[in-house]
This record gives structure tokens, C-alpha cells and sequence, in this order.
């Protein structure tokens, strides 16, 4: 991967073409963490819709146990989109090219964590289930958060209900029958190319990422996380060299 791609990709002078090539990394990323991680815990670590309902389920229920776990996961979630927000204003108020590649730093320290320390845990059940859904929600809500603070909120590589429904938009513009010479409904079709790359490699990863899993276990997360490294370390690096050539 040339030097010159990986630092418009990641790096902070950003452009269409790099914000769409990030997504579609990113995608294939959280589709593998999302199925790896549901093999090892039992819950889809990027679907909020479904923990807030589960939520409210065991709520009503009365089963206080499995409520809590569902709030913290919850608020891992959040912390994780929160903490990507501190890093990227932080890198932006001193002017640094990796403002968006801290998040995707951390992400990659994180998987690490998953890769080495999770068959530790394993042995300790109740630890286990906690520690790594925890990790892996605020790891889901880092990342969405990158491409979201990236793109301006007009991509998500998480949120696969909100990918779907704007190809469903999308493709009703499409089939719309203009009878009226007046103002046409025409479908952007860019928009439903990136839309549709995003659920392809999202689906993509999570093939990958469940096939790695049931043959190496948490392991398969270290590729992942060797990935991300090498998309941070280049914006990290040019930083570190302009501090040490002011220095001098």
C-alpha cells in the first residue's frame, strides 16, 4: 500500500475519494469485529438497536442482571463515539495531520487487547462476557464515529439499517416512473454505489471475521488490528518528524 494513499487516506487534509475509501476499510473492519465478536459473546457488538430494546425487554422482565449488562454496553458505545470526538478536536486545535488517525490507533490497541487477552479471560466467565462486550461496543462506537466526524455525519460504517434504508431510497428514486416533463426524481447513482459497497464489504467482513474466529479464535483479530496500525502510523509519523525538525 503506497505511502502517498495511506496518508490521504487517514491523514487530515481530506478529500471525497478518501473519506469513500476510509468507509469502505472501516465497513469491512466493523462487519469482521461485529461477527467475531458475536461468536465469542453471543451479541452484536455495533447493533444499539438492538441492546436499547433488549434493554427494555429485561427491564420489563425483571431481570436486572441482563438489563445492566445491556446499559453497559450501552455506555460503552457512547464513551467510545465520545472519546474519537476528544481525540480529533485535540489533534485539530494543534493543527496535527493524524487527528483522525489517534481513534484508529487506539482501535488497533484495543483489537490487540481482544487478540491477546480474551483467551485469558475466557476461563473467567462472568469477567469474560463483560470485559470483552464492553471493549468491543466502545471499539464499534470509536470507529463509527471516525467516519462519521470524517464524512459529516453522511457515512456510517456501523449502522447497516441506515445503509440499507438509503439504498431503499435510492433505488425508489430509480424505478420512479417520470410521466411529467417537469422536475424528474433520478437516483444519484455515486451514492448508490458507495452505499452498496459499504454493505457488501460490511457482509464481507463479517465472513471473514466469523471464518477467522471458528478456525484461530481471538487471534483473528490481530490482522485487523495490524491493519488499522498501518493506516494511523504514516498521519502519526509525518507528526512526529515536523515536531522533532521545530525542535531543532
Amino acid at each position: 500500500m503506497p505511502i502517498s494513499y495511506v496518508r490521504r487516506l487517514t491523514g487530515s487534509e481530506r478529500s471525497q475519494q478518501s473519506n469513500r475509501h476510509l468507509a469502505l476499510v472501516l465497513a469491512f473492519v466493523a462487519g469482521s469485529i461485529n461477527a467475531g465478536g458475536y461468536l465469542a459473546v453471543r451479541q452484536y457488538t455495533s447493533h444499539m438497536s438492538g441492546i436499547v430494546s433488549s434493554i427494555a425487554d429485561n427491564l420489563a422482565l425483571g431481570d436486572v442482571g441482563l438489563m445492566l449488562a445491556g446499559v453497559g454496553a450501552l455506555l460503552a458505545f457512547i464513551a467510545g463515539a465520545a472519546c474519537t470526538a476528544l481525540l480529533v478536536n485535540w489533534g485539530r486545535r494543534r493543527h496535527l495531520h493524524s487527528e483522525y488517525a489517534f481513534p484508529l490507533m487506539l482501535e488497533s490497541a484495543l483489537l490487540i487487547c481482544f487478540g491477546l487477552m480474551s483467551g485469558y479471560l475466557e476461563h473467567r466467565q462472568w469477567l469474560f462476557f463483560s470485559s470483552v462486550t464492553v471493549l468491543l461496543c466502545f471499539t464499534m462506537g470509536l470507529q463509527n464515529a471516525i467516519i462519521t466526524k470524517i464524512s459529516h455525519a453522511e457515512i456510517r460504517t456501523t449502522h447497516v439499517t441506515g445503509i440499507v434504508t438509503d439504498i431503499g431510497i435510492e433505488l425508489g428514486k430509480l424505478f420512479y416512473w417520470n410521466r411529467s416533463p417537469g422536475q424528474r426524481v433520478t437516483a444519484d447513482w455515486q451514492k448508490l454505489r458507495l452505499l452498496s459497497s459499504l454493505f457488501g464489504l460490511f457482509i464481507f467482513g463479517g465472513l471473514v471475521g466469523a471464518l477467522g474466529f471458528k478456525h484461530i479464535g481471538f487471534l483473528s483479530a490481530l490482522p485487523l488490528a495490524v491493519l488499522l496500525f498501518v493506516l494511523a502510523a504514516i498521519p502519526i509519523v509525518d507528526d512526529l518528524r515536523a515536531i522533532h525538525v521545530s525542535a531543532h
